[in-house]
């Protein structure tokens, strides 16, 4: 979803369109009298947002009349390499410094860690939105700084702190006194573009009947998503930049030909086997036809700390959808290599990896029973390599001599492995699709069902040869 999106905003961006559509003009509303809120990652990571986008939105509201501007940033660490918030909080604090030489009174006004604070996802933990809220919308953190550089550096030198978790802060001023909590008639804008950590935080800001913590505060805002976060849900109702229509998608076109679906993975990545599988959309395309399964995370605690997470129960659930004959397709995401490898700790990661390759083995050995086949694959990288390195692959050390931990995503190809018993004679991998990515898998499980891809589907990754 996220290039794509990208991409949209991009545009809009680029050709000032952003600023001529009915979000913004919403939004915009609120500039006269009001405070306009920016909220989101502070990060170049381009996975949920990039900080060029919020540079040009910044430039863009002051030149269309935001007087008053303020950031609420959310420190990465996972999509980027750990301690470049740093860096990132210079170059906006710079930006803002600039703003306010035009006249503009623009700060950063509160912060906090990505995995901590305001960006959870799929409901796993309320209390990091809630984390968010407080210092957000009422002002309130256990941490009070002068300003954002001082507060990430003063942060970061906790024991065993790093970007994805630092505390919430806010700042304040000379009189101890919060500089841009969210308060009537104020505008606010989520600027991540990509979905699955803002919908929370869109529901908090947006529904009347919220019941999942206590707000204390419940601003009469002008809020607006930089897209809409969730088509099924029509949330936010208000956003800068169109969405993309994704529609025609694999799974729906199984199911409405008669391929019965079981879907399972644990809260923090069930929306990835659900809501992103099926473009963007909560919901079955056909209850009678698709069963989701979702087994609940465990709450409050890093994935270092159990990092077996919920593979061998999610195993253990495929495992039994495959023995019952009842679907002829299973998917499940196993988040252990994703997950832990994100902590950095690679003692945690090697379980996690364990406990992966167990659930693969329990999911395959089901497959070889019933005849059926089986397709692995990944999104991206993480666990395979670890370690900070140089143009020429060597480790880099810290001023220690310790090996520094890479807690990103790595950039190299994933495999994709095919099998199974069910498997007919003469399939084989095309030479032909050298660059070929997440994209051609769709056309390829649709193949293994026995179906044609649309034409305007990327390729499938295989073909049939005669023996």
């Amino acid at each position: 979803m996220s290039p794509c999106s990208a991409k949209l905003v991009d545009l809009a961006l680029a050709s000032g369109k952003i600023y001529e559509g009915d979000g913004f003009k919403y939004i915009k509303e609120s500039f006269e009298n009001g405070t306009l809120h920016l909220i989101g990652l502070l990060s170049d990571g381009g996975v949920h947002s990039r900080l060029d986008q919020l540079q040009l939105l910044l430039k863009g509201a002051s030149e269309h009349g935001a007087k008053r501007i303020r950031v609420h940033i959310l420190t990465d660490g996972r999509d980027v390499l750990d301690g470049t918030s740093v860096g990132f909080v210079e170059t906006l604090e710079n930006d803002l410094a600039k703003l306010r030489e035009k006249g503009v009174d623009a700060q950063i006004a509160s912060g906090g860690g990505r995995m901590h604070v305001t960006m959870d996802r799929y409901e796993n933990d309320w209390n990091v939105v809630k984390r968010g809220w407080d210092a957000q919308v009422l002002g309130e953190a256990p941490h009070k700084f002068k300003n954002a550089v001082e507060a990430v550096k003063k942060l970061r030198e906790a024991p065993n702190a790093n970007d994805q978790y630092l505390p919430p802060f806010v700042i304040v001023d000379d009189n101890g006194k919060a500089v841009g909590p969210i308060l009537d008639g104020d505008a606010v804008v989520t600027f991540n573009f990509r979905a699955d950590r803002m919908v929370m935080l869109a529901k908090a800001l947006e529904y009347e009947d919220f019941d999942k913590f206590d707000r204390v505060r419940f601003p009469k805002i002008r809020y607006a998503g930089m897209l809409q976060y969730d088509g099924e849900l029509k949330l936010p109702s208000h956003y800068l930049v169109s969405p993309p229509e994704i529609d025609r998608t694999s799974g729906e076109y199984l199911v409405h030909n008669g391929i019965r679906t079981f879907a399972c993975s644990e809260t923090v990545k069930f929306g990835h086997v659900t809501f992103f599988w099926n473009g963007n959309r909560s919901g079955y395309f056909n209850q009678e036809m698709e069963e989701y399964v979702e087994i609940p995370s465990d709450i409050g605690i890093t994935f270092n700390v159990q990092p077996k997470m919920k593979a061998l129960e999610i195993a253990e659930k495929a495992r039994d959808a495959i023995l019952s004959h009842k679907f002829d397709q299973v998917r499940v995401n196993l988040p252990n290599g994703d997950m832990v490898g994100h902590t950095g700790d690679i003692e945690a990661t090697v379980v996690g990896c364990k406990a992966a390759d167990d659930a693969v083995k329990m999911i395959l050995d089901a497959i070889n029973q019933v005849g059926g086949i089986y397709v692995v694959t990944a999104d991206h990288g993480n666990a395979e390599d670890m370690v900070k390195r140089n143009k020429k692959g060597e480790p880099l050390l810290d001023k220690n001599g310790n090996v520094q931990i890479l807690t990103s995503h790595t950039l190299e190809p994933v495999p994709v492995a095919i099998g199974g018993p069910g498997l007919a004679p003469g399939v084989r991998f095309r030479k032909d699709v050298p660059e070929g990515g997440l994209a051609n898998i769709a056309a390829t499980v649709m193949n293994l069902h026995g179906f044609e891809a649309p034409e305007d589907y990327e390729p499938t990754l295989i073909e049939v040869v005669d023996n």
